[in-house]
């Protein structure tokens, strides 16, 4: 009896084993690949782009990381979902989920290799994770994974005035970071307001009081002929001024209509040509060009305008308005400050640093600790870092492990042993030995000492109670969830079936 496909030509199926082992090999692939970046002293990356100009990426931050690969790997997709789910969700502990996920899965394998159905490993994760997440929740901001380590109290200031700032509504919209070459990362500063990296107009007013702002996303560039594209036929050359002369004309009506707002600045998305920057200049009016749309759409947010694109409608249209806008220099740049903005809690970060790669990985980290304490803000429950609540679950884990009758109570040890691989990997990213300190840590645990943790300073294992190194329960507890989910997702998998490819066929053109 010959085999029989029912798939088209091109298609292909991976069954059972052989499936389930393809999903084993790309998920842990990828943990194998982020997992050296994981803890305090973890090592970076250099990611290179593609294509002529090649962008060089220094980073140590999971999701940057992940979001640079190209993987062929469905299992390996996953884990890529699931880290930028986690990176949108909580903004942190990207590596963590994915280093986890991966570690599970490979404890998945070995228990597959033993004869335990996936279900029954299923079934005894299940109950491990509820009692890892319970462990969590009775247990009691970190920069330390990122290049800032050594710039730590400075930037923690800044992180934490930015989100005091917010006043509990959790908006990191409302936080603008800039970043200039120059400096070290010690000369970084917060700023009340906002900073728009652009020139004001030319014969323009360079400081405004009490401003009344038009954000917009009009073409102002229409005042001239566009000869590309153009097909014009006249018979002199006094025609083309003439045709010159009534786009100038449309283009001063618009201009009218925008002055009858009441402004005394116009800040535009889009170009604004010399003719129209020139009507400004005489009206008195600051005009501002080309801003970038995230610049703009933050500016209308902390102005409390509205971007607008008509202008027949003044009493429809929402103007922003700040205290004061003025031109200042950070380094060799001038940027422009608005100042008593309507949302008040608005503020900017300044990053200066040596090279663009250092001021890239600032910001990233920054994002990251912004993002853990807008989290902590609104759930105020932290845990303790160093690998203390990885080894808390893990020993609650096992304890209920030592209860459990059946080949369950196998899946839930596999499940312990993963929790137990994150402060190894930690310990073995720092140079130490990760057998010698986990082990220690372990005991300490069985001994009731659940603040104990890893003190990767000293190399040693300590008291993070007393060593003060918390970290958010919420980002802790997301990672939790989604490793054990995408971890279960994948173990599930008995089959992948690959589409047969869409067959390329020559154009025939009609004629």
């Amino acid at each position: 009896m010959t085999p029989m496909s029912i798939f088209r030509h091109g298609a292909d199926e991976e069954k059972a084993e052989t499936a389930r082992l393809s999903s084993f090999i790309g998920a842990i692939a990828i943990g194998d690949l982020v997992k050296s970046t994981l803890g305090p002293k973890g090592m970076d990356k250099i990611l290179l782009g593609g294509g002529r100009d090649s962008s060089v990426t220094v980073t140590n931050d999971g999701a940057t990381i992940l979001k640079a690969i190209g993987v062929d790997n469905p299992a390996a997709k996953v884990l890529v979902d699931m880290s930028k789910v986690q990176d949108d969700e909580v903004g942190d502990g990207t590596t963590s989920v994915t280093v986890l996920a991966a570690e599970l899965l490979r404890e998945a394998e070995l228990l597959i290799a033993k004869k335990i159905h996936p279900q029954i490993i299923i079934s005894g994760w299940r109950k491990a994770t509820q009692a890892a997440r319970e462990a969590l929740r009775e247990a009691q901001p970190t920069l330390s994974s990122k290049l800032l380590t050594h710039h730590k109290e400075h930037f923690s200031k800044l992180a934490m005035e930015a989100v005091l700032r917010l006043k509990g509504s959790g908006n990191l919209e409302a936080i603008h970071v800039i970043k200039k070459l120059g400096g070290s990362l010690t000369d970084s500063y917060l700023d009340e307001g906002f900073l728009l990296d652009k020139r004001i107009g030319v014969n323009q007013p360079k400081r405004i009081e009490n401003a009344n702002i038009l954000i917009a996303n009009t073409g102002m560039d229409t005042d001239k002929i566009k000869i590309f594209g153009s097909r014009v036929r006249v018979d002199s050359t006094a025609k083309v001024a003439e045709i010159e002369t009534a786009e100038k004309e449309k283009m001063k009506e618009k201009v009218e209509r925008i002055l009858k707002h009441g402004i005394n600045c116009f800040i535009n998305r889009q170009l604004i040509y010399n003719y129209p920057e020139q009507l400004f200049a005489s009206a008195g009016v600051m005009a501002i060009e080309h801003a970038d749309f995230m610049g703009v759409e933050r500016l209308a947010l902390v102005t409390g305008g509205e971007i607008t694109s008509t202008f027949d409608h003044p009493e429809l249209v929402k103007l922003g308005h700040c205290k004061l806008i003025e031109e200042v220099m950070i380094g060799e740049d001038m940027l422009i400050h608005f100042s008593g903005v309507d949302m008040g809690e608005a503020c900017t970060i300044v990053l200066r640093g040596a090279t663009q790669q250092i001021l890239d990985e600032a910001e990233r980290s920054l994002h990251d600790a912004l993002c853990v304490l807008a989290q902590t803000v609104k759930e105020t429950r932290t845990v303790f870092g160093g690998g203390c609540s990885e080894m808390l679950m893990a020993k609650a884990v096992s304890d209920l492990a030592n209860r459990t009758p059946g080949k369950e109570a196998v899946a839930m040890e596999s499940f312990a042993k993963a929790l137990m691989m994150l402060p190894t990997i930690i310990a073995d990213n720092a140079g130490y030995d990760s057998a010698e300190l986990v082990s220690q840590l372990r005991a300490a645990h069985q001994d009731n000492k659940s603040t104990f943790g890893l003190d990767m300073t000293q190399g040693a294992v300590g008291d993070m109670a007393a060593l003060g190194i918390t970290e958010s329960f919420q980002v802790k507890r997301q990672v939790l969830l989604s490793a054990a989910e995408a971890a279960e997702m994948i173990l599930r998998v008995d089959n992948i079936i690959k589409a047969a490819p869409r067959k390329r066929v020559p154009d025939h053109h009609p004629c």
